[in-house]
């Protein structure tokens, strides 16, 4: 019989960005660590898409009595997402990211953050943000960045705020990781944001708390003065979103593995030097979390095909040499409307569908 793992294994490797495996098992490791040997073969059985434990208990011939506690137990551990809606809770399978390893913020030990940053430098790394479609997206944090053109409201930090009535905060699980294996970051650490059933999740977990719009907005002030690339799920319909260095974050340090991270970040801005402005003093240099500026004879330039549109260098620039631009009209990128057809471009690209 194959071993629970190993099937467990080739499961969360359907799922999403997948969960490739290695010569070294340093990915059964991670999931012995996660799940016990029950647990995984509840988890082989549940669906993607949310359901009520009596239908699941239905549909697998057991006692919803005795199944519903475990999924719980099972949603507490971050192996299935949870959502309350009154008094029914429905609970679905969510892959290894966006999911089981942000859940585990709580839960993170030492030894797991090396095997999982192993996994990531020797397997994971590589394809997490390798397709078409994203699992993550750069935008500006403003329209002010790019205010001659109009900016749709899912690519404005700010705005995408505004549009949420739940809003939690939790701290950033890159940034925990790493620090757990050893690495050191400088980087503010609370800024990571959940919305909605998402920041339920999360405070009911007890990984985060609950902020005001204003409290947000206060965050994300802090965030771009420490120069963190702001990225929510790469959808219209935002379930989250991520305050990035290019140190710790497994998506921009994917991206930065990658030899053209414009085309893969699918950005619809990009940064322009004013030649004659620019003064290269070398500000933007420390701002930029993609290496994709250089100056030359005392002026900056942008490398088009590492610039990810972020717009970090725009905002520092003490004369306002830089600005950020809007690609042209047949290059411009519209996410999914929602989460689940995110998921569902990423597996088709990947074949598992």
């Amino acid at each position: 019989m194959e071993n629970i793992y190993e099937r467990l294994r080739a499961r969360l490797d359907d799922l999403a960005n997948g969960f490739p495996e290695t010569e070294s098992k340093v990915e059964i490791r991670l999931l012995k660590r996660l799940f016990t040997e029950e647990e995984a073969e509840l988890y082989l059985q549940m669906s993607p898409f949310l359901e009520k434990p009596e239908d699941v208990a239905q549909r697998l011939n057991r006692h919803v009595e005795e199944l519903a506690p475990v999924l719980e137990h099972m949603a507490q551990k971050g192996h299935l997402f949870r959502k309350r809606n009154g008094d029914r809770v429905r609970y679905s399978a969510v892959p290894y990211v966006v999911g089981i390893f942000e859940h585990q913020l709580k839960r993170m030990d030492e030894d797991f953050a090396r095997d999982h940053e192993e996994y990531f430098e020797t397997a994971f790394g590589k394809t997490i943000q390798a397709f078409k479609t994203p699992v993550l997206r750069t935008i500006p944090i403003n329209r002010q960045l790019v205010a001659k053109n109009p900016v749709a409201p899912f690519e404005d930090v700010l705005q995408i705020l505004e549009n949420q009535t739940k809003i939690a905060i939790a701290p950033c699980v890159c940034r925990t990781t790493t620090k757990l294996a050893g690495k050191e970051c400088d980087k503010p650490m609370e800024n990571c944001f959940s919305f909605g059933s998402h920041a339920e999740y999360y405070v009911e977990n007890m990984m985060g708390r609950y902020i005001t719009i204003d409290e947000a907005k206060e965050i994300v002030k802090k965030n771009e003065e420490a120069g963190l690339v702001m990225q929510p799920f790469n959808s219209q319909k935002i379930g989250g979103m991520c305050s990035c260095c290019g140190d710790c974050c497994g998506v921009l340090r994917s991206l930065k593995m990658h030899p053209r991270p414009a085309e893969m970040v699918q950005s619809n801005y990009f940064a322009q030097v004013d030649e004659a402005e620019c003064t290269g003093c070398e500000t933007c240099l420390e701002r930029c979390q993609m290496e994709a500026i250089e100056v030359d004879d005392g002026i900056a330039a942008i490398d088009l095909i590492r610039c990810i549109g972020c717009g970090l260098c725009v905002t520092t620039c003490p004369v306002d040499a830089i600005e950020l631009v809007k690609k042209r009209e047949d290059e411009l990128y519209q996410p999914p409307k929602t989460g689940a057809e995110t998921y569902m471009k990423i597996m088709q690209e990947r074949g598992k569908l």
